[in-house]
Formats: structure tokens, C-alpha cells, sequence
């Protein structure tokens, strides 16, 4: 006996609330098991490949693993220490930089500094609170160093089990498979098969693009010899993953930089800039149309939603579902309305003596 359309309605919405249920339960220490997923869902094709040449899964997997844990382990040594020398600076200078400001706005715009002004008053006030709070920086930056402490040992979590999970993707995947109901089966299937075209094209294509621009606006900035150059081109290529955010946020800080520390050579101000311009122009023209794709389905104002949202229900959980669920609900809201656009409710009777 087969369930009507509002007892299964029942059953999968039900469903779904006791997933999410379980995300807020659980919110502290999902994060590694949801990272190591998504390597495993990241690393699948790869695998496959290998497999195709007559690589065996394990051997292929492990390999797989290998590759990751050295780039991961570089990372670790070349780049996390050269940032947070950089982060530690930037705290460590933020008062000489503030007082540099003032020196600088009173040399070239006097009347923006004078005894009552807001401008003089509030970077004042922002010299003194950065003064008094030296204890308070020292602790975050120590916060700090214990967080990425924490971070690698979860990026390590994530390792292992991105290698069990790869190790078993397709038996898991067939077993789920087998999971589904038969009466719907090839329908969902269908939708299984477009969520992963979405998902797939978007984050793979995307996280490469990111990277992609992150090591050039790093290098480039590194060279021109902008403070902090290093740590403003990574997390340009970070934020790269929402479209147009990484750009402008990049541009914006490096851009600012510049000013302060190139004042009296604005060609090397022109250079940032154009380093902004010319990764925008590659992004746009070439990279993303090349690795991602126009078809992927996710708009940037649903993407940045969709992080907004599930970031603030779930916290950092949230965070790492939200494009999996924009691309989720995207598939099942176009086939909702190719199912609406096919059904009497859009089209009305069929009638021929209406047209009379």
C-alpha cells in the first residue's frame, strides 16, 4: 500500500527537521566528519580516474591521501607561519599606524584634523583603545595560536575520514541507492544526478578559481611589497568562493594600503590596483567560465543568503552545509516549477470550447 502525496510530505519534512536537529545537537564536533565528507565527495572523480588507468581503490586512495597530507603539510610550513607573522605585525603596529594616519591627514589635509573635528576625535579615540588594550591583543593572538592548533587537529580528523569515506564511496553510494523508495526512485536519481552537476561544477570550479587567485594576488602583492600583502591576497582567493566579495573586499583593503604606504609613488599604488584589475579581468573571462561555468544554478544573492542564513541557525556547521543545501534547494525548486508549469493548476482546463 503506497503513502499518499501528503503522508510522504510528512515523512521527508519530518525527516529533514530531525537532520537539522541533529546538525544543532551535535554543532561542536560535526565540523571535521562534514569536512572529511566533503574531500571524500571532492576527491571521488579522482579516484575513479585512477582507478580507470588499473589503479586499484585502496592503492588509488591512499595515493589520493598522500598527495593531500604533503600539500597540507607545506602548507603548514611554508605559508601558516609566514600569516600569522603577518597577522601578529598588523596587531602589533596597529597604534603606529594610527598614529602615521594622523601624521600623514595633518601634512596633506589639515582641515580634516582640526581641534573639534570628528575625523581627529575618532582616530584619537581609536589610538587610545588600541594602547590600553595591548594585554587584551597579546591574549587574542595566544587565542589565536591555540585556535589553529585546534584547526590542524581537526583538518587532521578530516583526513582520516575523508580516507574511509573515499576508500568505500561507491559501495556507500550504491547502498544509499538502495535506500530510496522504488516508486520514486528514478526520479530522485534524476535529481541526484543535477544536484551533483551543480554542487560538483560549482564548489570543485570555484575552489579551484579560488586558489588560482589567491596565490596570484599573494605573490603579486608580496612583490609589489605591500605590508601584509601576503594575508589581503589570500583571503582575496578565500573569498572568492562568494562571487564578486573576494574582489572587492581585496581590492578595497590592498587599494587602502597602498595609499598609506605608497603616498608619495603613486605609480606602485596604480600597480595594486591594476594586480585587482587583472585578476578580476582572468577571473571573469577565463577562469570562471573555463572552471565553473554559467549553468551551475547558484546566484550569488541565493549563495550569500544561503550562508547568512544556515550560518546564523547553525553556526560554523551552517556554514559548511550552506552550498550543499542552496544547491539542494535549488534543484528541488526547479523541478518544482517544471512540475507547476506542466500541471492543470498553470495551464487550466484543456477545454476546446473555451477557445469558441
Amino acid at each position: 500500500m503506497s503513502l499518499s502525496v501528503g503522508q510522504q510530505a510528512r515523512w521527508w519534512g519530518g525527516g529533514f527537521i530531525a537532520f537539522l536537529l541533529f546538525l544543532w545537537l551535535v554543532n561542536d564536533a560535526i565540523a571535521p566528519f562534514i569536512l572529511g565528507t566533503a574531500f571524500a565527495y571532492l576527491l571521488d572523480p579522482v579516484a575513479d580516474k585512477l582507478e580507470s588507468w588499473g589503479m586499484g581503490r585502496t592503492w588509488a586512495t591512499v595515493l589520493i591521501s598522500l598527495i593531500a597530507l604533503i600539500v597540507m603539510l607545506l602548507a603548514l610550513v611554508l605559508v601558516v607561519p609566514l600569516i600569522f607573522r603577518q597577522v601578529s605585525s598588523l596587531i602589533e603596529t596597529s597604534p603606529q599606524l594610527v598614529s602615521s594616519l594622523l601624521e600623514f591627514l595633518a601634512a596633506k589635509f589639515p582641515s580634516l584634523l582640526e581641534e573639534d573635528s570628528s575625523v581627529r576625535l575618532a582616530l584619537s579615540s581609536f589610538e587610545d583603545t588600541l594602547r590600553s588594550k595591548g594585554v587584551a591583543l597579546a591574549n587574542t593572538v595566544l587565542a589565536t595560536s591555540i585556535a589553529a592548533v585546534s584547526s590542524v587537529l581537526s583538518i587532521f580528523v578530516s583526513l582520516v575520514v575523508a580516507f574511509y569515506l573515499l576508500l568505500d564511496w561507491d559501495r556507500m553510494t550504491a547502498v544509499v541507492d538502495g535506500w530510496m523508495p522504488r516508486q520514486h526512485v528514478n526520479v530522485i536519481r534524476k535529481l541526484a544526478r543535477e544536484f551533483d552537476a551543480v554542487l560538483a561544477g560549482f564548489v570543485r570550479g570555484q575552489m579551484t578559481v579560488g586558489a588560482i587567485l589567491g596565490v596570484f594576488y599573494a605573490v603579486a602583492l608580496a612583490a609589489v611589497g605591500l605590508q601584509f600583502g601576503v594575508v589581503v591576497g589570500l583571503l582575496a582567493g578565500a573569498l572568492t568562493f562568494i562571487p564578486y566579495v573576494g574582489s572587492t573586499v581585496g581590492g578595497t583593503v590592498s587599494i587602502g594600503l597602498a595609499i598609506y604606504q605608497f603616498w608619495d609613488n603613486p605609480v606602485w599604488i596604480a600597480v595594486v590596483a591594476a594586480i585587482f584589475i587583472a585578476g578580476q579581468a582572468v577571473e571573469g573571462n577565463f577562469l570562471t567560465p573555463k572552471l565553473v561555468g554559467s549553468s551551475v544554478g547558484l546566484h550569488p544573492v541565493w549563495l550569500m543568503f544561503a550562508l547568512y542564513a544556515f550560518g546564523s541557525l547553525i553556526g560554523f556547521t551552517g556554514l559548511l552545509i550552506a552550498v550543499p543545501a542552496a544547491a539542494c534547494i535549488g534543484v528541488l525548486g526547479r523541478f518544482g516549477i517544471k512540475n507547476y508549469r506542466d500541471s492543470k493548476l498553470y495551464i487550466g482546463p484543456q477545454d476546446d470550447s473555451v477557445g469558441e
